[in-house]
This record gives C-alpha cells, sequence and structure tokens, in this order.
C-alpha cells in the first residue's frame, strides 16, 4: 500500500513563521526526513520518527523519504524557508523522475512556506519591491562562470538581487568576488542587507552601503539582498533604516 509524502518549509526559523497548513502535515506525520537542524526545530512525539542526514545529501534523502512513503509510511521531507526555493521540492521531483515507476503513483504534496528573503525583506522595508531575482552562490550543481554571467546580467538588468549560499567554509571567497562583480554595475552606495536567522534571538541584520559589503558579515545561513540603482533608503532617527524600491523605475 502507498503512503503520502507531504514537503514543508519550516520558514525562517522563528516558529511563528511556520504556517498553519505545514502545522497540520506535521502533526500527521509519522517519518521525517530532512537536514538534522531543521528536524531539531520540529517537537515531535514518541511516535514520530527522525531521519536526519546531512545537508549536501539531498537526492539520497529524496529516495529514501520516496521508499518509505511507497512501503505506505505518511512521511514529511522538511526544508527550512519554503521546499520549492534551493530545497528540498526539486530534489525529490529529480529522484521521482529517474526512480522507479512506484514513485509516480505516490501522493505527493508542496507546502508553501516564508523563505529567507521574504523575511529579510519583510524585517528591512520592502526592497523587493520592484522586479528581483534569487541566486545560490553555491557551486555545487553549476559552474561558477555561470554564476558570475548570472550576476552580471541581472545587476545590469536593474533587478534586486537575494543571494542564497552566499559563503561556506569550502568557498569563502565568492561571496567577495560576487561583490565586486556587482560593483561593475551598481553605484557603491546601492544598499546592502545582511539578514541571518530574523525574527529569532540570535538575528544578526544590518544594513550597509555596496561600497563597504564585506563577506566577513555573511554565513552560509545568511541570506544578503542587494538592491538596484533605484532602491532607497529612510533614515529614522533612534530605529533601523526602511529600505525600499520604488514600484516603478523614476518614481
Amino acid at each position: 500500500m502507498n503512503g503520502r509524502l507531504v514537503i514543508l518549509g519550516t520558514g525562517p526559523g522563528n516558529p511563528e513563521q511556520t504556517t498553519p497548513q505545514a502545522r497540520d502535515a506535521i502533526a500527521a506525520g509519522e517519518q521525517f526526513f530532512g537536514y538534522g537542524p531543521y528536524l531539531d526545530r520540529l517537537n515531535l512525539r514518541p511516535d514520530q520518527h527522525r531521519m536526519p542526514s546531512d545537508n549536501r545529501e539531498e537526492i539520497g534523502r529524496a529516495r529514501a523519504a520516496l521508499e518509505a512513503a511507497s512501503k505506505g509510511a505518511s512521511v514529511c521531507v522538511v526544508s527550512g524557508g519554503d521546499p520549492g526555493v534551493f530545497a528540498m521540492a526539486a530534489a525529490i521531483c529529480e529522484a521521482i523522475e529517474t526512480g522507479p515507476e512506484t514513485w509516480r503513483r505516490l501522493e505527493i504534496t508542496v507546502l508553501p512556506g516564508v523563505t529567507a528573503m521574504l523575511a529579510v525583506a519583510a524585517r528591512a522595508g520592502a526592497p523587493l519591491g520592484q522586479d528581483f531575482c534569487a541566486i545560490s552562490l553555491s557551486d555545487n550543481l553549476k559552474p561558477w562562470e555561470l554564476i558570475e554571467r548570472r550576476l552580471r546580467a541581472v545587476a545590469e538588468a536593474g533587478l534586486v538581487i537575494a543571494l542564497y549560499n552566499p559563503i561556506s567554509k569550502a568557498r569563502p571567497w565568492q561571496l567577495g568576488t560576487a561583490f565586486k562583480i556587482l560593483r561593475e554595475s551598481l553605484p557603491v552606495t546601492t544598499p546592502v542587507i545582511f539578514g541571518r536567522a530574523v525574527g529569532r534571538p540570535d538575528e544578526h541584520f544590518v544594513v550597509v552601503p555596496l561600497g563597504e559589503a564585506d563577506q566577513q558579515s555573511a554565513d552560509m545561513a545568511t541570506c544578503v539582498i542587494i538592491g538596484s540603482a533605484e532602491t532607497r533608503i529612510i533614515e529614522r532617527p533612534g530605529m533601523d533604516p526602511l529600505v525600499y524600491s520604488p514600484r516603478g523605475v523614476g518614481i
């Protein structure tokens, strides 16, 4: 008998930002597959079972979850943020496409979540108020040369940019290189927002001009938002500034 598989995101880290749909799916689940720290955010009952794995084992995790569901279990695959944004929904689809026919017959549900760039943008004001894009700086699944081309293209096109996976121990230089590339097309006064663990006690949030942006302000869990040439900062005495991108160029 086939089970069911739900792919969900817990949001950016604050439990209040986990959607009611995701909470209901967690309450109904039997087996939970995901990166260990994401599973640690769940308050599971004794009859619910954690299946943690390393952050770079997405395809193996996807296959194990699909196999468990095909044997009749009610399975949850857990991501942080939104499961469809640089997360497990794509890995599950990839595994289904190349896997056995039985996996295609499973009941698959993807539940949307609050992704990091939305939480960071809300904390800042409205930096995503005009056209924007999201780029992962990880070159695990694509060449760095392609990332560089995309950075140049979107900066020249005037898009606000949200950077995911900006830096890690294995690639400590890439965010600094990205800033250098963006300075070729954008004013040095362009706002850069560093947001980590937004809404949690260990939150790190800072806004600096592109000319002063330093890769040391980020880690792998940081989402970095770089404004466009139109993005503005509203200074407020005694409070964090508001960062926003006008809804149209020249407004």
